[in-house]
């Protein structure tokens, strides 16, 4: 949070995405993201807000505990579930390999409601998230569309029938294929996917399947944990 105005229970910030220390790659969201946080009975109750990106007034509540805390998502207003859209452009950020790729497309983030729960550095997830990439390209692509794409974090849970939350990779349409699952298991995430071309395509994304992963003849393996 750059350039920050006010106090830490009401004021705004341009919102910056980094590499971290010693990173010299950072990319800024257009206008400024404003917040209010005020104590409840329960704990802590943050509302945020932002034109270009935040869908309406987002809230959370966040409840301390024992060796950890409780942060809580109500389902968002609306029958889409949608959190809030992003330029896939802003993620260059991050450095590499985000720097590199370059991506082009939106990023839309939707949920049905979530509940993260940190003890004693471990994780419990409770609800659903997902993050789709819509209508995505690449600069190391000459494709001027490279496919949909859509991200999955599915929360512990009788409802969910998980031991731990999974993380799933799938492609709504394009000539990238994505796919992948992955575990949360406490703080760390275990995923294993897999890039390649649809018929015909293997030449035009050949330079970006060697920055996805590891190549295997045909496929790009992702590996991450």
């Amino acid at each position: 949070l750059a350039e920050a105005r006010g106090s830490v229970w009401n004021g705004s910030a341009v919102v910056v995405l980094t590499g971290g220390e010693g990173s010299r790659d950072a990319a800024a969201l257009p206008g400024r993201l404003s917040w209010r946080l005020r104590p409840d009975w329960r704990g802590l109750q943050l509302s945020a807000s932002q034109a270009c990106c935040l869908q309406g007034e987002l809230r959370l509540h966040l409840q301390p505990g024992w060796g950890g805390y409780t942060a809580t998502l109500p389902p968002p207003a609306g029958a889409s579930g949608t959190l809030g859209q992003w330029p896939a452009a802003w993620l260059a950020g991050l450095g590499t390999p985000w720097n590199t790729l370059q991506l082009g497309g939106q990023l839309q983030l939707t949920s049905g409601g979530l509940r993260l729960q940190s003890t004693q550095g471990r994780l419990q997830l409770e609800g659903t998230l997902a993050l789709t990439l819509q209508s995505a390209s690449s600069r190391v692509s000459p494709l001027p569309v490279l496919g949909s794409y859509l991200l999955q974090v599915q929360g512990t849970g009788a409802a969910a029938g998980n031991a731990v939350p999974t993380v799933q990779l799938s492609t709504l349409d394009g000539v990238l294929l994505l796919s992948g699952h992955g575990q949360w298991t406490g703080a760390r995430l275990r995923f294993r996917g897999q890039a390649e071309a649809a018929e015909g395509h293997a030449a035009a994304l050949s330079n970006l399947l060697n920055i996805i992963g590891r190549r295997q003849g045909a496929l790009s393996v992702i590996s991450i944990g």
